[in-house]
């Protein structure tokens, strides 16, 4: 009992409660957002429900299981090399043979359960470009071999790989957590180098292909989706359908709600209301009251991520830090986008509160990377204190 207070007294309740409430909301918002369309549907109202509290009580141990690891397992190399080879032979495998939802093939159906490989994507680069990175820092020497140029192909290989689903969102995601981490990781200069040899590549070799692709798998679908973004209401009986019921729910909202449970949108108007548009219906039924709040609880956890980034003097630590910051911050940027309007809509979930069980775990993972770095620097704080009174 005392070893578990002990390790519950290192928790750190900055990151630990914003996420628990947000796991909370998002069960309650969930059942809301679902039950009625599945009884239409022939369903059980509680289907969703049982499954988003299943996918958060998974989400916590896992959290809790990484924040209980050594930190230096990450940086093994059966990990990162076995890691590397399943999740592309997953998404070789999606591509060929997943379940196609919304247009995209990305999910491996499992039966009971779908898995989501370009989700896992995410907390993998994490832990390699930080293990990469360090790795140029501890040996600098590498940087003169050519190696710089290893992370550069392995994470276009990645989003390559998402961006053939298709996945947008989740590539654009991808290239932005691999961007600051490129950025927090080398020297400016060498970062700036790299970019442009790459642009410039891309440039001569690529936009004969780009361009040779585009022309013929650029569906309709994906230009009235961004038709849609631009000029919503002129195709309301269409593509901007999503984002017209988006703003209804909003104005129907107000500052307090119309009440949990009472939203009009839901009701077969806006699609994906338990997923890409929940905030909507949240706003719809909460009010911007309780939208704000939402925000506010992922402020303090990206705020707190990067605080524990700067104030670690260990390289590996505050990449990761990084890295899961920008991740939730992008993430929650292209759903809260999507939602208002303010982003063309590419399927992004919002952090800890729309329903999936492969974002769910992926994400509370990554929090638990950064519990972890918050109970070493809390040990290692004790440790000095401890030789301080001696």
């Amino acid at each position: 009992m005392q070893k578990f207070m002990r390790k519950l007294s290192r928790f750190d309740f900055w990151l630990l409660l914003p996420y628990l409430i947000l796991c909370s909301i998002g069960v309650v918002m969930v059942y809301s957002a679902s039950a009625v369309i599945r009884v239409q549907t022939g369903g059980s109202p509680t289907t969703y429900l049982i499954k988003q509290t299943i996918y958060a009580l998974i989400g916590f141990a896992v959290a809790f299981l990484v924040y209980n690891m050594n930190l230096e397992w990450f940086r093994n190399r059966t990990y990162l090399r076995d890691g590397m080879l399943l999740l592309l032979g997953a998404l070789l495998f999606v591509k060929g043979f997943g379940a196609s939802v919304n247009g995209a093939q990305g999910w491996i159906n499992l039966g009971v359960i779908s898995i989501q490989p370009a989700e896992f994507v995410k907390f993998y680069l994490i832990t390699y470009l930080a293990h990469i990175f360090t790795s140029y820092k501890e040996y600098p020497e590498n940087y003169y071999r050519g190696k710089l140029w290893n992370p550069v192909i392995i994470c276009g290989l990645f989003v390559a790989l998402i961006l053939v689903q298709p996945d947008t969102g989740g590539a654009a995601i991808n290239v932005v957590i691999c961007f600051v981490l490129f950025l927090a990781g080398v020297s400016q200069w060498k970062v700036g180098s790299t970019i442009l040899a790459t642009a410039v590549g891309l440039i001569i070799v690529g936009l004969p292909m780009a361009s040779s692709w585009l022309a013929n798998h650029l569906s309709g679908y994906k230009v009235a989706r961004f038709v849609a973004y631009l000029n919503p209401f002129g195709t309301a009986s269409g593509a901007g359908s999503q984002l017209v019921n988006s703003y209804y729910a909003i104005s129907n909202g107000g500052l307090t709600g119309v009440g949990l449970g009472n939203s009009i949108q839901k009701m077969g108007y806006l699609p994906e209301p338990n997923t890409d548009f929940i905030l909507a219906v949240i706003a719809e039924e909460l009010g911007f009251v309780t939208v704000a709040l939402i925000l506010i609880l992922l402020a303090i956890i990206i705020c707190r991520a990067v605080l524990l980034g700067a104030r670690t003097n260990n390289v590996y630590e505050g990449l990761i830090c990084y890295g899961v910051a920008t991740f939730i911050c992008v993430e929650t940027a292209f759903n809260v986008g999507a939602v208002s309007g303010l982003l063309p809509i590419t399927g992004v979930t919002l952090p800890f509160i729309s329903y999936g069980g492969s974002s769910m775990i992926v994400l509370s993972a990554s929090l638990g990377l950064v519990l972890n770095v918050s109970r070493r620097q809390r040990e290692r704080n004790g440790l000095k204190g401890a030789v301080a009174n001696v």
